[in-house]
């Protein structure tokens, strides 16, 4: 990743353009050309410094509900438990942390009734009994950037 790639990725991480050629308008902000752009994302995306681009939504606003979920999952468990959660289409993203619940993923479905049965078909088809799902009670959003 060199100096230009950076630059992209700061460019795009909060301002992507919305308009009918968006990678015309990232070029034309930071001097290259659409084709540049393009590659260069394509080339991020193939070494797996990107993982995607897309929205982020609120799902509150959209009429549908999210959780927080953290599981106890032992070290022989982990492949098949985040190989079954990742089935899901309403799980964003997963995570593994250095804790007794050590894999943590987030889950969004039209309702809370829904994220439970998610869950209980989890816990049967993964072995994996202790998930906690922690909605949030309070919600605090940051922006978050980071300059690379």
């Amino acid at each position: 990743m060199d100096e230009l790639d950076k630059r992209i990725l700061n460019e795009i991480q909060s301002e992507f353009p919305i308009v009918v050629h968006p990678f015309r308008e990232v070029g034309r902000r930071l001097g290259l050309t659409e084709d540049e752009v393009i590659r260069r994302i394509n080339g991020l995306k193939e070494t797996g410094i990107i993982r995607r681009i897309g929205g982020n939504f609120h799902s509150g606003s959209l009429d549908f509900t999210s959780t927080l979920c953290a599981a106890k999952v032992p070290e022989e468990k982990i492949e098949r438990f985040v190989e079954t959660v990742n089935r899901y289409p309403g799980v964003t993203h997963n995570y593994m942390r250095s804790h007794e619940f050590n894999v943590w993923f987030t889950f969004i479905a039209e309702t809370m009734e829904e994220i439970e049965e998610a869950l209980e078909e989890i816990r049967a088809e993964s072995g994996v009994r202790e998930i906690r799902n922690l909605p949030a009670v309070r919600m605090f959003k940051i922006k978050v950037d980071f300059d690379v």
